[in-house]
């Protein structure tokens, strides 16, 4: 049986739900799951530009645990982006 996960600090809530190709309906494509925390994840060190030690802190977790995060997340957003699937972003289950 797996190890539970920790609880991450999310502080930002994005302000859509889902990303799609253009033209294409929802109903048409696959979807790809982002959890809460791989969004955040993806926000700290990308959009806010924040050295991994410093993202991990924000969040309460190791930096090995952000590098992981991270690293899933961009796999989620590059096959979406690649593959013309729509990318749902999960809400978090608790906001900070």
């Amino acid at each position: 049986m797996p190890r539970p996960t920790c609880p991450r600090r999310i502080t930002h809530q994005p302000p859509s739900d889902y990303f799609k190709p253009a033209g294409i309906p929802l109903r048409d494509l696959q979807e790809i799951e982002l959890a809460a925390d791989e969004m955040e994840a993806i926000r700290l060190a990308d959009a806010e530009d924040l050295y991994h030690t410093e993202a991990a802190r924000r969040m309460r977790v190791s930096r090995q645990t952000f590098d992981r995060i991270v690293r899933r997340a961009r796999q989620k957003i590059a096959q979406a982006l690649a593959g013309g699937q729509a990318l749902k972003i999960l809400r978090p289950l608790k906001m900070e």
